[in-house]
């Protein structure tokens, strides 16, 4: 699996916006405290029933916390067809230490 830095992330949802989902697969209270702003928010244990709110035709970075429940979701959408997944390491914490400290760190 296809592991990137946030920023990295940042730069290419820059430099390729429309083509880029940032998908969160934190739970909501998670996001209550932190999030990144046009990520599309789908909690892990709910990916399976909302498969068809992803689209197969463009890249979907997964990010959670730390990088970890997203290299699981990253897996099952790989498993499940989806060719362009890439899982965020680091997660939103890699995101405010590098890319925006406005997002709150937890």
């Amino acid at each position: 699996m296809q592991e990137i830095s946030a920023t990295e992330a940042a730069a290419l949802l820059t430099s390729e916006p429309g083509n880029i989902v940032l998908l969160d697969v934190r739970e909501a209270v998670e996001l209550q405290m932190a999030a990144v702003d046009g990520a599309l928010h789908i909690p892990m244990a709910e990916i399976p029933a909302r498969l068809n709110e992803l689209d197969k035709t463009k890249t979907i970075v997964c990010m959670c916390h730390s990088g970890g429940r997203s290299a699981h979701v990253a897996a099952f959408l790989l498993d499940q067809g989806y060719e362009r997944v890439i899982n965020l390491a680091g997660g939103i914490d890699g995101w405010s230490a590098d890319v925006d400290d406005s997002v709150p760190r937890y």
